[in-house]
């Protein structure tokens, strides 16, 4: 019997992270015939994760370009797939979540007649300008998917209202597979100002700060209130790995430089970030998956945005919504920071994202849908 040709596609560190043990997990099971196209869609921040992971990709678009536009990702890496996919035919294609490598790679295999599978589907915010460009996005590969992998059970009562309910699995969280590999007991940062830092005796807060929809006046009053956080608790040390982007890159060393104990770093790796979440104290960040991360390593996280399309972690009470705006962000970032019970009330929360066992489920579920497992995927939280 023939082997499932089934293709990963991704382009962005995200992505790589979540898709990185679900691609080895294929590659070792012996009714697959797995491989691996990256558009490099973030060209640094990628290649450190395929290094921890080992993942040798079999096709590299190399989009990248300074300055890069939501177009231009998307017109490259479309017509980049072109030629991957008459190249090697696969049977069904994999994206993830909801970057323009993740559209970009969908609609490719629909133009090639290709089915499609939608790792991390379901998510919404059902706000299409927030997260921008992810909303619409997702809910894009949504509609060409054939077979969607939702974290959660609210993930997939969201597709059932879109009507979408054939081909739907409902598997945890790929991240919290790949927590398994990257944590470790000892580690040597790259940067001295990590290894040198109390994480016993000093309150350790990690930071990041990115996302589009919080360019400009957002993101300068999440900085104001980081940097009063800093003030504040002089037994605080805000790390922040700064993004890449110069827009980033000027907001951040604009407002937040000269300060003692904010640390503004190089972006770091996965195996470091997972590392750096696991021995701090707490987390503020606009990142979709350290909301997912944290929580797994019994962090609190506060989450500077408007809204999240990851309200299971609020539900649980792992994660509290802190807005954008510099007055709230401080009062709630105090209040952890001063109040035991309300920190250990977030610390102790069940993280509803996973089990490490995500990538398996996906696996069973390709081999089920194409005939060779007889029965489906048990069902993450069954």
């Amino acid at each position: 019997m023939n082997k499932i040709k089934v293709m990963t596609v991704f382009g962005t560190r995200p992505e790589a992270i979540k898709m990185a043990p679900l691609a080895l997990e294929l590659a070792k099971r012996p009714e697959f015939d797995a491989s691996c196209c990256v558009t490099a869609q973030h060209r640094e921040m990628l290649d450190s994760v395929l290094e921890i992971f080992r993942l040798r990709p079999d096709y590299d678009l190399n989009v990248m370009e300074p300055r890069q536009t939501l177009s231009t990702i998307t017109a490259k890496c479309l017509n980049g797939m072109d030629g991957v996919l008459e190249a090697a035919q696969p049977d069904l294609v994999l994206v993830h979540g909801d970057t323009s490598t993740t559209f970009a790679g969908a609609l490719a295999a629909f133009y090639h007649k290709i089915p499609v599978g939608h790792v991390e589907a379901g998510l919404r915010t059902y706000d299409k300008w927030s997260p921008y460009p992810e909303e619409i996005n997702r809910k894009l590969v949504g509609a060409i998917a054939d077979l969607h992998f939702c974290p959660t059970a609210a993930n997939r009562d969201n597709l059932a209202r879109e009507n979408i309910t054939k081909g739907v699995f409902l598997t945890g969280n790929t991240v919290i597979d790949a927590l398994q590999t990257t944590v470790v007991k000892d580690i040597t940062f790259s940067e001295d100002i990590l290894n040198n830092l109390d994480y016993v005796n000093r309150k350790v807060i990690l930071v990041t700060c990115h996302r589009r929809e919080n360019y400009g006046q957002p993101m300068a009053q999440i900085m104001t209130a980081l940097r009063r956080v800093a003030d504040a608790f002089p037994e605080t040390e805000l790390v922040y790995p700064v993004h890449l982007s110069p827009v980033v890159q000027e907001a951040a060393h604009k407002n937040l430089d000269g300060h003692p104990r904010i640390h503004l770093i190089a972006p770091l790796d996965v195996r470091e970030m997972h590392n750096l979440m696991a021995r701090c104290h707490l987390v503020m960040t606009d990142s979709g998956g350290l909301q997912e991360e944290a929580p797994a390593l019994g962090k609190p996280v506060l989450v500077l945005r408007r809204e999240t399309e990851r309200p299971e972690a609020v539900d649980a009470g792992t994660v509290r919504l802190a807005g954008v705006e510099k007055e709230p962000i401080f009062q709630m970032a105090s209040r952890l920071l001063s109040d035991r019970t309300e920190y250990d009330k977030m610390a102790h929360a069940a993280n509803p994202y996973g089990d490490g066992r995500a990538c398996r489920r996906i696996a069973d579920a390709i081999a089920w849908h194409f005939g060779r497992r007889e029965t489906p995927p048990e069902e993450f939280g069954a």
